[in-house]
């Protein structure tokens, strides 16, 4: 394989190449922001709730394991080469694997819209009848039609989506965060009673029962993946090299602050038996404000996340999306799949995930629970998320041995040490999500739960395979200098 320093001799982190005068630049901060509003959520709060302080380890192991690593690794690999995971594996292993990567990077994308406007419909029936939050036909509903409507504001361009999701990640997450904190302690000094145990007899650790309970931490990883996803942006900043790795360490800071403590403030209004997987956030705020004598209060916190949820979505949506348009235009995707509009965006990619995720979105109109189905597409994405993450990280050793010479803005520590425990960890992770987690009062049957994972997973992950076989090619569209898709070149292999 050529060396990547053949094409860029002083690596991307030594100067803004390639950019044009004038050109706008995404700032360290405003990336940091990107990152934290894809990753950070109060979606995943009530599912860690219910274990009080224990869910302290349960935020803690899979930052140290999983989001730390994926992180470094991210920061060295976005440093050192331009195009994402995709030209990443594919310098490592070739392009057939390189593919693979990009597609599941892509494909967990889809399987996770449902998940988390599952939880964007909860908060929004709490503006109308809470009670309609266990219907599955209107959570279907809700999820088709804000999904196309962010798809609609995607395909606006960079400009659109990025201060949707500045502005949406702020309001709409971390005002409802800090909000949970600040009632919660209002709530105790007021005097009202608190479910979270006192420090004195806290339970540190979940208790243990049977392999089930320790597939919980597995299902905290998704709650962390999305890290290196803006990686694909990584040329829209003015000197990458430096301000990624700035970027991610302040977004690992919000996004656990965004975690941890509204967690527990959860676990003081609301019994651990109580917390329902959809609505927890919400039935918090119901017993802080229901205490304080302003009941109305939670459906402002529910428009509020709302608006979160929304800017969350609007941000992933071009991201992976982005990423496989880039792939397809080295021949591995039909011409039809590789047009943009006027300002650059992949409109067919983006229609086509769209018909995916309507696809998925009609599970919760015809299955009967919907926290099982919301447990069921969660687990999909993690499963094939996980596969790409696994894939990065023998990438990034690899790299390290093959390709030391390349000039690096960011050097991850220890690689060696750093992306064995990311690889081992997610391998793990992949494995012990084949079972569900306790806890799930609508619990699938254990066969059932592993056979469709297993469909979803081959039905959504074998594609790749199938375009790379039946490639031409006349697939392959040569650069232009005009086609903002070409920013960052992807290199030989």
């Amino acid at each position: 394989m050529a060396h990547a320093q053949d094409q860029q001799p002083e690596g991307p982190g030594s100067q803004a190449q390639g950019q044009t005068p004038g050109k706008s630049f995404i700032s360290w901060t405003s990336m940091a922001i990107l990152i934290a509003t894809a990753v950070a959520s109060v979606r995943g709060l009530p599912a860690m709730a219910p274990y009080g302080w224990a869910s302290i380890f349960l935020y803690i192991l899979p930052a140290i394991l999983f989001m730390v690593p994926v992180a470094l690794v991210a920061a060295e690999l976005a440093s050192g080469w331009k195009g994402g995971v995709f030209v990443w594996v594919k310098e490592a292993y070739g392009d057939r694997v390189g593919f693979i990567a990009i597609w599941q990077q892509w494909m967990q994308n889809v399987a996770w819209y449902p998940a988390q406007l599952a939880f964007f419909a909860s908060a929004l029936a709490y503006v109308f009848d809470p009670k309609l939050a266990n219907s599955g036909l209107f959570t279907g509903i809700v999820i088709l039609a804000v999904y196309w409507l962010s798809t609609l504001i995607a395909t606006r361009g960079v400009d659109a989506f990025a201060k949707v999701g500045t502005w949406g990640f702020l309001v709409g997450t971390l005002v409802p965060a800090a909000a949970l904190i600040i009632f919660a302690v209002v709530f105790m000094v007021d005097g009202g009673t608190s479910n979270l145990q006192s420090i004195d007899d806290a339970n540190w650790f979940p208790k243990f029962t049977g392999l089930a309970s320790v597939v919980l931490i597995v299902s905290n990883f998704l709650s962390y993946a999305g890290m290196e996803m803006n990686a694909v942006h990584v040329n829209e900043m003015r000197r990458p090299g430096r301000e990624f790795p700035k970027a991610i360490v302040l977004s690992v800071v919000v996004i656990l602050f965004v975690f941890i403590l509204p967690t527990l403030a959860i676990s003081v209004g609301v019994r651990g038996s109580s917390v329902n997987l959809t609505q927890g956030v919400l039935q918090a705020f119901d017993v802080f404000f229901g205490h304080l004598g302003i009941p109305w209060a939670t459906t402002v916190m529910a428009l509020l996340i709302v608006i979160g949820i929304l800017a969350s979505v609007v941000t992933w949506i071009p991201g992976p999306s982005k990423g496989l348009l880039m792939v397809g235009k080295e021949g591995y995707l039909p011409p039809s799949l590789q047009k943009t509009n006027n300002r650059g965006m992949q409109v067919p990619i983006m229609l086509v995930q769209g018909l995916i995720v309507t696809v998925l979105a009609v599970l919760f109109a015809v299955l009967p629970s919907v926290q099982s189905v919301f447990w069921i597409l969660t687990a999909m994405a993690v499963q094939i998320y996980l596969i790409m993450y696994m894939i990065m990280f023998l990438a990034a050793m690899k790299l390290r041995r093959s390709h030391p010479d390349v000039k690096r803005g960011f050097r991850t520590p220890a690689m060696t040490l750093v992306g064995s425990v990311g690889f081992l960890a997610s391998a793990a992770a992949f494995i012990l999500g084949f079972v569900e987690p306790s806890g799930n009062a609508d619990s699938t049957p254990q066969s059932i739960y592993i056979l469709i994972l297993v469909a979803g997973i081959v039905l959504l992950g074998i594609w790749p395979l199938v375009l790379y076989k039946l490639r031409k090619p006349e697939w392959k569209v040569e650069p232009s200098a005009d086609d903002p898709t070409h920013d960052a070149p992807v290199q030989e292999a």
